[in-house]
């Protein structure tokens, strides 16, 4: 149990069947009545979005989430099999389960994956990951000087804005939460 007094942005609690991640809180102290707690609660399994208030020292049930270090080992089709790092144990994920981050897994790429009693909530990736760029309009000499972008194709086939001078074949860095780029990799 957690009080509603000790929210942090990040915590998780079970309310509704589910598991909702705090992104926002508020203690607010009125001139008349009693305090209370504005939140702003992500659901992790659906993502939708619920501003709820919570009086002040409410108890609430703590979601238990385990993290678990695993290893992209191939793909088969729509599913994605990991290995678990400590067990070596193989798991099965299919794209839906894994959600819109599925653009940037690649072979070989240890992600973290949150699970709630049996059920796999999220796959977490690196914040930034380097890839191979395989399609773009060539670069040409000089034109670094206009900070243009233009889209380019990366390895595991999602589409990145990158600046004009990048091209095929250059291996580039990406922000992986907020699908850009971040520089060259040397």
């Amino acid at each position: 149990m957690i009080s509603s007094n000790d929210f942090k942005t990040g915590v998780t609690i079970e309310m509704d069947n589910g598991v909702w991640r705090v992104v926002e809180f508020l203690h607010v102290k009125p001139g008349k009545g009693s305090a209370f707690v504005r939140t702003k609660l992500k659901n992790v399994q659906s993502g939708s979005v619920l501003e709820k208030n919570f009086r002040a020292g409410e108890m609430l049930p703590q979601a238990v989430l385990e993290k678990n270090t695993m290893q992209h080992t191939y793909k088969e089709g729509d599913q994605f099999v990991f290995m678990d790092m400590d067990t070596y144990e193989e798991s099965t994920l299919s794209a839906a389960q894994i959600g819109d981050r599925v653009k940037y897994i690649k072979e070989g790429m240890e992600v973290n994956v949150v699970i709630w009693g049996k059920q796999v909530l999220e796959v977490e990736l690196p914040n930034s990951v380097t890839y191979e760029v395989i399609q773009t309009d060539p670069g040409l000499k000089g034109d670094s000087a206009t900070g243009s972008s233009k889209p380019a194709i990366i390895e595991t086939g999602a589409q990145v804005m990158v600046p004009l001078f990048i091209s095929i074949g250059e291996k580039i860095k990406v922000d992986t939460r907020t699908d850009t780029y971040l520089g060259r990799d040397n």
